[in-house]
């Protein structure tokens, strides 16, 4: 929590606030100096102008008082679960922390029960899976960095996980800790465990992977067709990219939506795209960047002759630019140690590209 708003309406209220702003704006150290751990947006007049502010700029609110006081004031400025500002409500005694609004992807759940232990209160959590002990998807998804690639899936999944259902896990990438004892892990043993491949399918699956599921492995791991495949998408894929001089945007952007539909990946799992120096200000690039809001790392040419692999050599690219090859070079660079290569060159209308992952892993709480 960085920007936390607080409300109380008592003077018993204010006092308990003042108590739980200044612990929250209490300073930590970052770097070796002393920072201020959050910014306090205390309210002070109009309540409706304070909230409209929270919703905007909050990551956090707190009501002290009467949870109806909270859901009539909160109630125009919803929007979404995964927009939406975690909300709390604490009586004004200090005896309950409330989580109200986005438990699970907001974090609300977490910031009641830290405030809890700093006022010595009780916290209170009525989300299902946290409840009926089991593990929350949006959460897990939060504390990994996965987008969502559905909310309708996510929902569908942990209804599927509260009702005992099968649930298998896809990963491709590593795994720490150990699997939920609702999930099932369906391709992999997870890191530093003795498990064994299960052999089987899954009425539905967690499809935690940098490219969606083909129709084949849909067909290898998925029971039914009316299963629910939930795809968490991890940001970990590198853009290698080259085109010829001054080439219009919207070519190398239909060249570059071409390669990532052939192989399944969602502009959600682009983390930055990667060239060689002579390309730093080629406006179609620059464009193509900011559509996807992604960075752009280029390269000297002397730097990507080093990169080792197996690569498309092109002796007109090599006169042009000092390298045989820009776009797999450049991918494989910008990804760092252990990347590998998950789309070799594409050329096609002055546009080449190439693919890679970088390594990554999630990990399940003990």
């Amino acid at each position: 929590m960085h920007r936390i708003g607080i409300a109380a309406f008592t003077e018993r209220g204010k006092a308990l606030a003042a108590q739980i702003g200044g612990q929250l704006a209490g300073t930590k150290e970052n770097g070796g100096e002393a920072q201020a751990a959050c910014e306090i947006l205390w309210y002070e007049k109009n309540l409706k102008s304070w909230c409209a502010e929270c919703f905007e700029r909050a990551d956090g609110i707190i009501f002290i008082g009467a949870c109806g006081i909270a859901v009539r004031t909160i109630a125009p400025f919803l929007k979404s679960k995964t927009s939406d500002p975690a909300v709390l409500v604490i009586d004004e005694m200090g005896q309950f922390v409330i989580s109200l609004l986005s438990g699970h992807i907001g974090g609300a759940n977490e910031f009641a029960l830290d405030v809890a232990s700093c006022i010595g209160a009780a916290p209170v959590i009525t989300t299902a899976s946290d409840v009926n002990g089991k593990i929350a998807v949006d959460v897990f998804a939060k504390k990994n960095h996965l987008a969502i690639g559905s909310m309708a899936a996510a929902k569908k999944i942990a209804a599927a996980i509260l009702r005992g259902e099968d649930v298998g896990v896809y990963c491709t990438g590593e795994i720490e800790g150990n699997i939920p004892a609702e999930l099932r892990l369906l391709n992999q043993k997870a890191a530093g465990s003795s498990w064994k491949q299960p052999a089987g399918k899954a009425d539905h699956i967690l499809w935690i992977s940098e490219a969606a599921p083909s129709s084949r492995e849909l067909e290898q791991y998925l029971k039914s067709p009316e299963g629910t495949v939930l795809h968490l998408i991890p940001r970990t894929v590198v853009l290698g990219i080259g085109c010829r001089k001054n080439k219009a945007a919207e070519e190398i952007f239909d060249g570059i939506s071409k390669v990532l539909e052939q192989e399944r990946i969602p502009v959600r799992a682009l983390k930055l795209a990667a060239s060689i120096d002579l390309k730093k200000e080629e406006p179609g690039i620059l464009a193509l960047c900011r559509r996807y809001g992604i960075d752009f790392m280029t390269y000297p040419a002397p730097e990507l002759a080093q990169v080792q692999g197996d690569f498309q050599p092109s002796e007109f690219v090599k006169r042009t630019t000092g390298v045989d090859n820009v776009c797999e070079r450049a991918a494989l660079l910008a990804a760092g140690k252990d990347a590998k290569l998950i789309r070799k060159k594409y050329a096609e209308n002055g546009v080449t590209a190439a693919l890679a992952v970088q390594k990554w892993r999630v990990r399940f709480e003990e």
